[in-house]
């Protein structure tokens, strides 16, 4: 299916897709039919894949797979660096109609074994290096493929590659398929996989690229890797989707590692989290540095509420805009969003189209503009469920389309909303809400304050009260001045009653792998 021949767009009444879809018609085999195989798909170190050399990649990925007895609708379990062979691996799957479902590569021992039994994957394809991690996990019934060197009787994953058929047929799949699944990151606890169908990629793609103004000349290039919804959409499906070209590398995205990125291969397109520009910006600023990144048409920003400082900062110092966005794994992207050109600063955006949100407040009331509330979505790409979930799945999912998305979020009388934190993170002082992103936001505008976190905390009386915790710049001592410092510095720019009571001082904040704050992990402590 040639999809740029369908004249309407996903969120206009009266779409629809075909009976028979798979999506990968439209990452690879739609490109190469439309002669466009011989642009470059891939920028990898100091090599270029053309999108013939990742559509041959995928489709030897794809029977190789098949040839271990993998079947549609079987999973396959990804433990991989991001590679050109993560590519061909996910879309090689997808392709012959199994399941592919990356996973965290920090993933502890204990998620490990609950990933590989909870999907009842057929096949693990994992890297040399982190075999030890996942060996003795695997269920006698599945297959184990390595990229590297194999241990007794596992398949070298580029031995079957080599050879495999560069020739496939797609798998006729339905639009209702299951495409892939991606477990979510755990900030809140037990990560739970979203199930994703191929109808929901063309929905999510659509909408976020014609709003961001995504072409075929751009370039991608971001700090979130592809195991993360917010990687895998922006490193793979919208590059792919569009005939564009991603820069993927295996290195931890470090400061140092990315600016030399950024310098090498002159994107158009960068998307990071909130904690990475902040760590760019600290390294760029520690160091004396000035990179010329005129290369940048725009940045984008999720994961987590982008505070105004660090959007000031990095604009101030570049000249290029950061899109904030709100999104989830269960909405496979990201549905409120900036746009170029009608950034408010310390708001994610407004409702794209084809969404639709609303707040409610504890009883389940629409709550007016400027007031705090739940954040409901609907739309194409809201996901049909959690695999395996069903009690979760009554929780989450209301009326056959609505789902509580576990946001808080505030509207304005322009239609922008400001991301207010994950609704177990608010904390409800002297019985108003207070949102912790906003304490957050004017901690991190103190010249001393690297990052913090914001949680709740029981005083001597029981009564909820906000505590900081937070990470110093090089040169200032960690101190009862500092303390005081800090306090009087909210007291003076917020209202008194969210000031936080305690301050800790820490090295360094749990973080997912995705970037994420785990402020349950500071609750908890």
């Amino acid at each position: 299916m040639a999809f740029e021949d369908i004249c309407m767009r996903p969120w206009e009444e009266g779409f629809r897709l075909p009976e028979k879809f798979n999506m990968v018609s439209l990452y690879l085999d739609r490109h190469i039919e439309k002669g466009r195989g011989e642009r470059t798909a891939i920028h990898y170190y100091d090599r270029k894949y053309t999108y013939r050399d990742v559509f041959e990649l995928t489709n030897r990925a794809g029977n190789a797979l098949s040839s271990l007895g993998v079947k549609k609708g079987d999973r396959v379990l990804m433990m991989m660096y991001d590679s050109p062979y993560w590519v061909a691996v996910f879309l090689g799957a997808m392709k012959i109609g199994a399941v592919p479902i990356p996973v965290n590569i920090l993933a502890t021992a204990s998620n490990l074994t609950y990933f590989i039994e909870d999907s009842q994957a057929s096949v693990l394809v994992v890297e040399e290096d982190l075999l030890e991690k996942i060996e003795s996990k695997a269920s006698p019934g599945a297959k184990l493929i390595v990229r590297g060197t194999p241990g007794p009787g596992m398949p070298s994953l580029l031995d079957l590659l080599d050879a495999a058929s560069p020739a496939l047929e797609m798998c006729q799949t339905d639009a209702l398929d299951h495409s892939y699944w991606l477990y979510t990151s755990g900030t809140t606890g037990k990560p739970k996989a979203v199930i994703h169908l191929h109808k929901d990629l063309v929905y999510s793609i659509e909408v976020y690229g014609h709003s961001i103004g995504y072409t075929s000349d751009d370039i991608s290039y971001g700090v979130p890797k592809l195991y993360f919804s917010y990687g895998l959409n922006m490193g793979l499906q919208l590059p792919f989707y569009y005939g564009a070209s991603v820069v993927l590398c295996e290195d931890r995205p470090l400061p140092a590692g990315v600016l030399a990125n950024l310098e090498k291969y002159r994107p158009t397109k960068f998307f990071s989290v909130p904690t990475a520009y902040a760590q760019l910006l600290h390294y760029l600023e520690e160091n004396k540095l000035d990179p010329d990144l005129s290369c940048l048409r725009l940045s984008t920003s999720a994961g987590e509420a982008l505070p105004a400082v660090i959007y000031n900062r990095w604009f101030d110092r570049f000249h290029v805009e950061i899109l904030d966005g709100l999104g989830s794994s269960e909405v496979s992207w990201i549905y409120i969003s900036s746009s170029p050109g009608r950034v408010k600063i310390g708001y994610c955006g407004n409702v794209l189209p084809g969404y639709e949100v609303k707040l409610l407040d504890e009883d389940g009331k629409d709550v007016p503009n400027g007031t705090m509330g739940d954040l409901w979505v609907k739309g194409g790409a809201v996901t049909c469920g959690y695999w395996n979930k069903p009690e979760q799945n009554a929780e989450s999912f209301r009326d056959g389309c609505w789902m509580k998305t576990g946001d808080c979020c505030i509207k304005d009388d322009e239609g922008y909303y400001e991301h207010c934190g994950r609704s177990n993170d608010t904390i409800k002082v002297s019985g108003i809400w207070v949102s912790p992103l906003e304490i957050e936001a004017t901690l991190l505008e103190h010249e001393s304050v690297v990052q913090c976190a914001v949680v709740a905390k029981r005083d001597e009386n029981s009564l909820i009260k906000p505590k900081a915790c937070v990470v110093l710049k090089s040169g200032y001592a960690p101190d009862d001045k500092m303390v005081k410092e800090l306090q009087n510095f909210i007291k003076s720019r917020l209202a008194p009653y969210k000031y936080p009571r305690w301050v800790e001082f820490m090295d360094e904040l749990p973080m997912t792998a995705t970037g994420k704050i785990q402020r349950f992990k500071l609750r908890d402590a």
